[in-house]
């Protein structure tokens, strides 16, 4: 144990504005500064609503952005670093993952009555990780100043309270209005919540820093609150996004293959699609609502967290006769777990497990049916794809489903254990798979985008991508922040080497 151990492990809290401010990219640029300076730091989000999720090392599930963040601090991901995860499966509902494993599905005024026993697994993990680590980074949701969410709140000032922790406020400039929404953020929480805000961090400029300091200047002395840093817009980041799709678009100059996925309102997991989005030799398009689906080579159906109704959905946009003619016209497909499951003849839930109970049409692309179980399927895999070369790949399973059928004797992978999952079309030309994040392998990618009709693809590994990218985000973050007013709130000396 280190001898920061016979001190209290320092914490601090970044609360956002909006969603989208800035909070998750702050935090993981954050822990790896600290983790560079030899710091034991570990990420942390009380309560996480989303949509896009990572597997544990021990068979948990949390929110893919506390996956990155454990990867900025150089750690596994745990399920103390998420302890309360909300999954929405329809506008009002939403299934309830509690240290890992889901718990129930609740609809808002239910779940909130249910912050109670949330809110003692949030302490649970903040515990174990304040006794672990030498400082505790910790992420809010969504804005502290939603004034009708503020009783029992566990996510926010609700947790800081409880925790007694400093809080930093981070604002998106780019979003136009910053400087309404720190100092009205600021006005709508109590006395000691406004105590509690230690200063702002103004997030995704760019231009001309000296046009905005008299705005600085101004909201230091509107608040007495001092601005700790201006960070600038970083274009082109790899970074997993905690549940936005990825919209950004990306130059490019010689690409080579077609790619379209389609995005329906319970999309999850979308970030699988990055290394395709990301690729220089791949012209990729999200096709959302009431857009059509345009020719190209390759279709994918990613994740969903309601399949039923997204397979409903689809078929009210036209995109299911659109699948037929372009397979018809010799194009791919590719369905990734909820999206596999749409291709089979049936879906079955009868527990009323993702809505109402009952089963649907699929679309019969696939000789295979699949059912909805309470029990959910969550692990880390590893294997070789059953295409030409039989290319690596390394993901993670998350879904509640069983499917069976003929189709699945044509297997699209083979597991390390010798387990073989999803299905290939007799003709060739669809792949599906339950596996999360296997593009990110670059011999996966590579197999795949030679399956889908590029020759010769370039190799692109998309793992060095991202530490990359987590590295540029941290050099960035390191040069704007003001760490002489910083760092009294990150460590207590002397519990850890200093940072200016």
């Amino acid at each position: 144990m280190s001898e920061a151990k016979s001190r209290p492990a320092c914490a601090l809290m970044v609360q956002g504005c909006t969603s989208d401010a800035g909070k998750t990219t702050l935090v993981a640029a954050l822990c790896r500064i600290l983790k560079r300076r030899g710091v034991n730091v570990a990420p942390f989000k009380p309560q996480n609503m989303a949509l896009n999720s990572a597997v544990t090392l021990d068979g948990g599930e949390i929110g893919r952005a506390q996956a990155l963040q454990a990867l900025a601090a150089g750690l596994a991901p745990r399920i103390d670093f998420n302890p309360v995860l909300l999954k929405p499966s329809t506008d009002q509902r939403a299934q309830v993952i509690i240290h890992g494993k889901a718990v129930d599905t609740l609809n808002a005024r239910d779940y909130h009555d249910y912050k109670r026993v949330a809110m003692g697994a949030v302490m649970q993990s903040w515990q174990r990780l304040r006794a672990e680590f030498d400082c505790v980074l910790v992420e809010g949701a969504g804005s502290p100043a939603e004034i009708n969410l503020r009783d029992r709140d566990i996510a926010n000032m609700g947790f800081a309270e409880a925790a007694d922790i400093p809080v930093i406020l981070v604002a998106d400039i780019d979003r136009g209005g910053v400087f309404a929404h720190l100092v009205g953020t600021l006005d709508l929480l109590s006395e000691s919540e406004q105590a509690r805000i230690k200063g702002f961090v103004i997030n995704r400029f760019r231009g001309d820093i000296g046009l905005l300091e008299s705005g600085l200047d101004w909201l230091e002395s509107r608040t007495g609150k001092p601005v700790l840093g201006v960070l600038p817009y970083l274009h082109g980041l790899m970074l997993d996004a905690e549940d936005a799709v990825a919209t950004e678009v990306i130059a490019k100059t010689a690409t080579r293959l077609k790619v379209v996925a389609v995005v329906y309102p319970r999309c999850s997991n979308h970030n699988d699609l990055d290394p395709l989005r990301l690729h220089p030799e791949v012209d990729f398009d999200w096709v959302g609502p009431g857009q059509a689906i345009p020719p190209c080579d390759l279709i994918v159906l990613p994740g969903s967290k309601a399949v039923q109704a997204d397979l409903h959905w689809l078929r009210e946009q036209g995109h299911e006769a659109a699948i037929q003619r372009h397979l018809r016209y010799g194009g791919k497909l590719l369905g990734i777990c909820g999206g596999f499951q749409m291709l089979g003849r049936q879906l079955h839930d009868p527990l009323g497990l993702e809505g109402a109970p009952g089963s649907q049409a699929g679309l019969g692309l696939l000789d295979c049916e699949t059912s909805l179980e309470p029990e959910k399927q969550l692990r880390n895999v590893s294997g070789n794809l059953r295409l030409p070369g039989t290319p690596a790949f390394a993901g993670y399973e998350i879904h509640m489903g069983t499917t069976r059928g003929e189709s699945l004797q044509r297997a699209a992978l083979t597991f390390a254990d010798g387990r073989t999952d999803g299905a290939q079309s007799a003709d060739g030309r669809i792949l599906a798979s339950y596996c999360h994040g296997l593009l990110d392998h670059p011999q996966a990618l590579s197999g795949v985008l030679a399956w889908a009709g590029m020759s010769a693809p370039l190799t692109a590994d998309f793992a060095l991508r991202r530490e990359a990218d987590i590295e540029r985000l941290a050099d960035a973050t390191e040069a704007a922040l003001d760490w002489k007013k910083l760092e009294p709130l990150l460590l207590h000396e002397p519990a850890g080497p200093a940072l200016s």
